[in-house]
């Protein structure tokens, strides 16, 4: 693969005696600048190259823009110099090669990549600079890797604990989904790589996936479910979207005029291209005036490539006046500005590199960062290693590698290191480490899938390795449980089935805690899991799914080497049945007869355990220190308007323990009486410092208007009324610390 480029550049220069000449009448007008055609000028601007570009093209390779011609590829235009464009999923790195035809891996052995953390992880660190680093270490091993477009971020709203893709979203709250987006995505466009945000909108489950009508008010939908593909849009340029599976309100995501060509291109004024997930067109019809420009898919199946609905019958409606030339026009005008923004056509496009020191750093400081420290009674951890003999390793997640698996977000890693290694390689010269596994996860899955694909030896009875555990840890000053879910709960394609941890690991803890009270738990998943033992146990880590260097984060962790700073993006209920798609039945979660109602409407998260005063298990935000932090101070400071800026909170945080620390400080809002129904509280700012022993700094997070206002559906419009709006700060949505009443004297309306 490090050939492609020197093949491209060679193409440029082959096609370069025709690019001037005339071709079906399509070229007589395109401008040069010397002897180089405008559209190779990396110097002139992008829409001045695209035009140019344009005029150059036949209907028929404007056609060829509009669809795949490979699984993740689409056709190239020789005479022109254009190449093949080359996509790969993203969120978490770049996935292995694909046979060009199915979803079968193509069987290679230099498509390795690092492995980052899962994106609930990313967004746990509440951290945009540490999104940016990730983002901007995957798009250099993209290049490296010949991509061209990254299928990544992955911004859908957890509205249910859960959906099998929590482990890929940024969690439960639209602003932290936003702010985490636009950081990853600035990081990876930075490299050359057209990010493509998805999935455009309101995918949040996987059960039914390809059909379920998802009927939701726009308020709704404004408030919750569009805002972090807004700023993914507006503020960090994403060049392309991908349009969802589902429907929203009788109408599929690819085809929805509403969703694609009023909001998206017209209110946001959205310049890149939007393109299928894949096969999730369904008419030629609806694809072409419903505002999709790019379909994707396999060439076996449904039809080949050049009879997908974007290729030849839509061409044919073009040449026969069923939809007009501008039509095409606006869509292969979206591929081109894609390629050359991101620079597919310049000769000193970035090359990219893979897997360098800095990406490995780069994956684990966002495993440390983002690792939420639950529980921490008697400050049972950090641990030191100097005072203890003995740890007893109990869980299969000890040793169970997480970076492939979960579908599409799955990595072939050069290397990942497992928690069982972190600790030995951090503690083994010194004290005596024991494994055991506890509990068993070969061949008892859902949908019976094993390990590796390899015949599964005879299970060793449940109750063996409970015993066999139970032993380790009489015998260990410590006993560590590392447990969790694994990828075959946290995948695309379906959901949990409950919230419950999998192969009798609640048992096992409680067996294993009674026998060593200095037992922590650390837990490796991507969403919300139920804890009974929670009260028994004094220490609970959750690390997520934390990529290539996922053992050593969490040793560095255990023992103290990084403070924990992780805070919740997502609630975690103390049962499946607090939650808010489960409070109105299965017409709200998952569908009947493939309608699903919103009926929470605003409701999400911690929106609703808030609102509803019920107590999560953990809340919104949450996350435990080494250290401890003192706010005082809140001063709010009027803000400048014609800025968009109405009022800054500002007010002083001290670490006020005797190590160095990082915090999230949290900014909410309530509005004291509103005209329409609003949640008790919503976060409309935070902000992530790091302070040593004694340090004070000075916090502050403007607030703009759309932090006071409401979506009006029959204005069309945002509305903010004259009234009180409480300023809570806090380090967490149930931990505030701090709160001013901020009044607005009149009301604002904007578009």
């Amino acid at each position: 693969m490090k050939n492609l480029i020197p093949g491209f550049l060679l193409a440029i220069l082959v096609a370069l005696p025709q690019l001037n000449a005339q071709t079906a009448g399509e070229t007589s007008s395109a401008p040069t600048i010397g002897a180089q055609p405008l559209y190779l000028d990396p110097t002139q601007p992008v829409d001045a190259r695209v035009e140019d570009l344009l005029k150059r093209l036949t209907p028929e390779e404007k056609d060829s823009l509009l669809h795949g011609s490979g699984t993740f590829a689409t056709a190239a235009i020789p005479r022109l110099g254009l190449p093949e464009r080359w996509m790969s999923d993203g969120p978490n790195g770049v996935r292995e090669e694909i046979q060009r035809n199915t979803f079968n891996t193509a069987g290679l052995t230099d498509d390795y990549s690092t492995a980052f953390p899962s994106g609930i992880c990313l967004a746990a660190t509440w951290d945009p600079a540490v999104a940016y680093t990730q983002g901007q270490a995957i798009g250099e091993e993209a290049r490296a890797r010949g991509k061209d477009i990254m299928l990544g971020p992955a911004v859908n709203i957890q509205r249910t604990p859960l959906n099998g893709r929590s482990f890929e979203y940024y969690g439960e709250d639209p602003w932290l989904s936003g702010r985490i987006a636009v950081g990853f995505i600035q990081g990876e466009q930075s490299e050359d790589i057209a990010s493509c945000v998805k999935h455009f909108a309101a995918n949040n489950q996987e059960t039914n996936r390809n059909n379920i009508n998802v009927n939701v008010d726009e308020r709704t939908l404004r408030e919750i479910y569009l805002p972090a593909f807004e700023a993914a849009i507006k503020e960090g340029g994403s060049l392309s979207i991908m349009a969802a599976y589902n429907k929203i309100n009788g109408t599929y995501c690819a085809e929805n005029d509403y969703l694609l060509n009023t909001i998206l291109k017209g209110e946001w004024g959205f310049k890149g291209l939007v393109m299928t997930d894949w096969g999730a067109a369904h008419t030629t019809d609806g694809a072409a005036r419903g505002g999709l420009d790019l379909e994707m898919g396999t060439g076996v199946g449904r039809v080949p490539y050049d009879q997908y609905y974007l290729a030849q019958p839509f061409l044919d409606g073009v040449e026969n006046g069923t939809y007009p030339m501008a039509l095409l026009d606006d869509k292969a005008r979206r591929n081109l500005y894609v390629m050359i923004a991101s620079h597919v056509l310049d000769p000193n496009r970035k090359t990219g590199s893979i897997n360098t020191i800095a990406h490995q750093n780069a994956s684990q400081k966002t495993a440390e960062e983002g690792m939420v420290l639950l529980k921490d009674d008697n400050n049972v951890l950090p641990l030191d290693a100097t005072q203890i003999k003995s740890i007893a390793i109990i869980g299969d997640n000890a040793v169970h590698l997480q970076a492939a698996g979960g579908q599409s977000s799955g990595i072939k890693a050069f290397s990942e290191i497992s928690p069982l290694a972190g600790i030995i390689a951090r503690v083994g010269g010194r004290v005596n480490v024991t494994f055991s596994q506890g509990y068993s996860s070969a061949g008892a899955t859902r949908g019976g899938r094993g390990r590796g694909g390899a015949a599964a030896a005879p299970p060793v009875p449940a109750a063996d390795l409970i015993a066999q555990a139970v032993r380790a840890a009489k015998q260990a000053d410590v006993a560590i449980v590392i447990g969790g879910l694994n990828k075959n709960f946290d995948t695309e394609g379906s959901d949990r089935r409950d919230l419950t941890l999998p192969y009798g690991q609640d048992d096992l803890i409680a067996q294993v805690v009674a026998a060593n009270p200095r037992t922590i738990v650390v837990l490796v998943a991507g969403s919300p899991v139920e804890m009974p033992w929670l009260a028994k146990v004094p220490a609970v880590l959750l690390s997520w799914y934390g990529g290539s260097e996922a053992g050593n984060a969490v040793a560095r962790i255990l023992f103290g080497d990084v403070d924990p700073s992780g805070k919740l993006p997502c609630t975690f209920p103390k049962q499946l049945a607090d939650t808010p798609a489960a409070a109105f039945g299965a017409e709200a979660y998952p569908g009947v007869g493939g309608q699903e109602y919103y009926r929470e409407g605003l409701l999400v998260g911690y929106r609703w355990y808030d609102t509803k005063n019920i107590e999560p298990l953990f809340p919104f935000g949450y996350g435990l220190s080494y250290t401890t932090f003192k706010y005082d101070n809140l001063k709010l400071v009027p803000g400048d308007h014609a800025k968009g800026i109405w009022m800054t909170a500002q007010f002083d945080v001290t670490n006020t323990g005797s190590r160095a620390g990082e915090e999230v400080a949290q900014v909410y809002i309530h509005e004291n009486n509103p005209a329409l129904e609003r949640p008790e509280k919503e976060l409309k700012g935070f902000d992530k410092i790091s302070l040593q022993p004694g340090e004070t700094a000075t916090v502050s997070i403007p607030l703009g208007y759309r932090a006071f206002s409401y979506y009006d559906s029959d204005k069309k419009g945002w509305v903010a009324q004259a009234d009180d709006f409480q300023i809570l700060v806090g380090s967490s949505s149930r931990d505030i610390r701090l709160k001013d009443t901020f009044k607005l004297g009149e009301a604002s309306f904007y578009k």
